[in-house]
Order: C-alpha cells, then sequence, then structure tokens
C-alpha cells in the first residue's frame, strides 16, 4: 500500500492595524489578532490560541477514536492544554512545551479500576502517537492525565 496525500486550506486577510480575518477550508470564519504582548487586541482569536487549539483538539479526537478501539466506556473528556513559549533574547520566540491536562472519566463497566485506568493510559498513548498535529510539532509534549474510573 502506498502513502497517500491530503491538503488542507486557510484564507487570511488583513483587515488593518493589527486585525486579520480568517476563513477556514473546512467554513469556519474568525477575527483574530496578535496577542495584546505582541501590540493585538485582548478577547479575540490569535495564532498562538490556534496552535495550541489545533493540538488539543487533534489529540482529543484520536483519544475518542482510541477509546472506541481499546473498548473504553467514556463517560467524559476534558482537556486543558498549556502552551509554554520561550521568548529569546533576539526576540525569536518558540513554543517550547505543550502539556495536556485531561480530566477522563470511565466507566468500570464490570472489569477491575486497574484494568480500566491501564486501558485509558493506552488509549492516551495511540492518541499521542496517531495525533497529526502533536507529530508535526516542535514542541515537547507532555500529558498529565487525571483518570477517573467509575462502577
Amino acid at each position: 500500500m502506498s502513502s497517500r496525500t491530503a491538503t488542507y486550506h486557510t484564507t487570511v486577510e488583513w483587515k488593518g492595524e493589527h486585525w486579520g480575518h480568517l476563513v477556514m477550508g473546512n467554513g469556519p470564519e474568525y477575527e483574530f489578532s496578535a496577542p495584546p504582548e505582541a501590540h493585538g487586541h485582548a478577547g479575540v482569536f490569535t495564532p498562538e490560541d490556534a496552535y495550541v487549539a489545533a493540538a488539543n483538539t487533534c489529540v482529543m479526537m484520536m483519544f475518542i477514536w482510541a477509546a472506541e478501539r481499546f473498548k473504553l466506556k467514556l463517560l467524559s473528556y476534558e482537556c486543558r492544554t498549556e502552551g509554554t513559549k520561550l521568548i529569546e533574547l533576539d526576540r525569536t520566540e518558540i513554543f517550547t512545551q505543550l502539556c495536556f491536562m485531561p480530566k477522563i472519566r470511565v466507566a468500570a463497566n464490570g472489569e477491575s479500576a486497574t484494568v480500566v485506568e491501564a486501558r485509558v493510559r493506552s488509549a492516551l498513548q495511540a492518541a499521542q502517537k496517531y495525533s497529526l498535529v502533536a507529530n508535526s510539532v516542535k514542541s515537547e509534549i507532555v500529558v498529565k492525565p487525571d483518570i477517573l474510573i467509575e462502577e
């Protein structure tokens, strides 16, 4: 079987000052700006938000996929992800780390909590392994899960 490719696109348009308009290939549109510390505006979508959100949403979708394959009875999934940005002396910047803090509730479904938790951890590893975005970033990926197994 040979490799395949897929192409995704976005279009941005400058709207004056530090404002832009983003149209995603899948349809949604957003106004965006730089963050306030970079002469942008507060309370709006930023490229930094987009970067962290892309990783967080991709890992979540891959976790849902993995949970189905690992036969987990998922009750809830919520994940706060923090991106740590390093600002160098020459003012270049890089996200050095993405820290994922998922809160995952799973039903034991008659199995021991230890066995179910091991499967949840395996599903988290698979989600990271198969996440297109997590695999495409240079940042260190850290996962600190809070797993609750309910009887």
